[in-house]
């Protein structure tokens, strides 16, 4: 089956036997088998420390990659760690995020969540160094990056288990919801943001909350001599002019560090000297599945334009928590704890593992519905993060699954997910087979894609009707999947299909 990718302008190929070939370079998903992978480290000693044969990042590329990425790095045998003997981060990150929090007149970067920043967009996040402090300030960062054939920069942020994904607007929006991210942070991320009539800047608009902050650092433009400041002036002046059209406001800028301010009033807009970005009519507002960039700004009329700085947390109704929430969970969450949620996990040879003995870190929710997977994660206190993907043909929940600070994203389960292989350790799909009977692809075809974005020994757990799981335990035999399924015997007619996914080796 082709599938025509339009976030990478990529076309990428599915064989009835699992090969997937990307730009002319076939990448045996079935087994996984396109190198020898190591399992990860368990987080938090992950989050610094990655193998360097589970990444396309060779020593010679690291080599080459320039002098900031050497500070950040160190490369140690097999090994890539991103911290010092004393556990410091490299290349001043804590200083540069406690910069950018003062810039937004806070005391340091640990009052983020005082001024209303839970979610960031990391556009371009180089190996994602930043994203790891933000996790560590309990920040949600998301990270996206174009697809790069070495794998560079979503895959080493996978591997480090932080939230990323494959992903640009150089055409076509990004799938998220207008009004999602409470932050948005680029640096270096090589984009000419005054191109195409400020479309890009358009689409950072949309996806912006009332009150966010757009986040610009170019160190490689850092200007030098006696007329240094005319020289920043005249690198923002084309922004600078374009983002008073669409209501954003010049903050702070500090050496090469400019932070503008999204307007938290939508009457700004009827104010405006020009009218021009014009605001889009409410039809088109729909659901950002790839859809062209647009040059008008959109959200003004959304019931959610609350400005970050006043909201409150999100409160589903009893009725939605009833059926999609965290009760969903309440019947087969204790029959999943004992075999892949231990709390002292052990594989078979290995040494008593040390605490917190985490075995998981990057999960997806494949049929999100309202983030109750996510919740119950939080409610166990298990150090994972969740990718929430809501499918394009589902009610669209995203929006109270991003309002909740969970990461989420469209996906039509018909076409490969934006990511590398075998970069998530859990999938979980509550009713997603019953879902998938009504798309025009077949089970087997999401199975296959499944186990492309799986680890070696990662698991699958499916909650669905009898007749979807005994079809999809038979599939996953196909693919030498270990299977199981699981009655949580409260007499509905829903089972279980618990899977691994072996460890295989050339």
């Amino acid at each position: 089956m082709s599938l025509q990718i339009h976030w990478l302008g990529l076309r990428m190929v599915k064989s009835s036997i699992g090969i997937v070939k990307c730009l002319g370079q076939e990448s045996v998903a079935w087994f996984g088998l396109q190198r020898i992978t190591r399992s990860p480290l368990r987080w938090p000693a992950g989050r610094d420390v990655i193998w360097s044969g589970n990444v396309r990042l060779s020593r010679d590329q690291f080599l080459s990659s320039g002098s900031m990425t050497k500070r950040l790095m160190l490369l140690e045998e097999n090994q890539i760690a991103f911290h010092s003997e004393d556990g410091s981060i490299f290349d001043g990150v804590k200083d540069y995020s406690r910069q950018v929090a003062e810039m937004i007149g806070l005391g340091s970067d640990a009052e983020f969540h005082q001024a209303g920043v839970r979610t960031v967009l990391d556009i371009g996040c180089g190996f994602g160094s930043f994203g790891a402090h933000l996790v560590s300030l309990k920040v949600m960062p998301i990270c996206i990056a174009a697809y790069e054939a070495t794998g560079s920069q979503v895959q080493v942020a996978l591997e480090r288990g932080l939230p990323a994904m494959i992903g640009n607007f150089i055409s076509r929006q990004l799938p998220y919801p207008s009004l999602s991210f409470d932050m948005i942070h680029c640096t270096q991320c090589s984009i000419i943001w005054d191109d195409k009539d400020g479309m890009f800047l358009i689409e950072v608009d949309r996806i912006l909350k009332p009150g966010g902050y757009f986040v610009l650092t170019s160190p490689a433009s850092k200007p030098t001599g006696s007329s240094s400041r005319i020289k920043k002036r005249s690198m923002v002046a084309p922004i600078e002019e374009f983002t008073e059209n669409i209501c954003w406001s010049l903050m702070a800028q500090q050496d090469e560090t400019f932070i503008w301010q999204k307007t938290a009033d939508v009457n700004c807009y009827k104010s405006r000297k020009s009218a021009s970005p014009p605001i889009c009519n409410e039809g088109n507002d729909i659901p950002p599945y790839y859809q062209p960039l647009v040059s008008c700004i959109s959200g003004t009329t959304s019931q959610r334009w609350i400005p970050i700085q006043n909201r409150s947390t999100e409160q589903l109704s009893s009725y939605e928590l009833q059926v999609h929430g965290k009760s969903a969970l309440r019947n087969y969450w204790s029959l999943l704890t004992p075999l892949i949620f231990s709390d002292h996990p052990k594989r078979p040879g290995d040494e008593d593992p040390l605490p917190p003995f985490n075995m998981l870190r990057n999960v997806m929710d494949m049929n999100a519905h309202y983030g109750g997977l996510n919740a119950a994660f939080l409610d166990e206190k298990k150090s994972v993060w969740v990718m929430n993907v809501v499918p394009v043909r589902a009610r669209n929940t995203l929006p109270l699954i991003i309002n909740r600070g969970f990461a989420g994203v469209l996906h039509d389960w018909c076409e490969p997910f934006p990511t590398y292989p075998r970069t998530y350790d859990f999938l979980h799909g509550y009713g997603l087979l019953s879902h998938l009977s009504s798309e025009r692809c077949g089970m087997m075809d999401v199975l296959l894609e499944m186990d492309r974005i799986l680890r070696p020994e990662g698991w699958v757990v499916l909650s669905d009707s009898v007749v979807a799981i005994d079809m999809a335990r038979a599939l996953a035999a196909q693919i030498h999947w270990e299977a199981r399924v699981v009655d949580p015997q409260n007499g509905s007619d829903q089972r279980i299909l618990v899977c691994q996914k072996p460890f295989v080796k050339k």
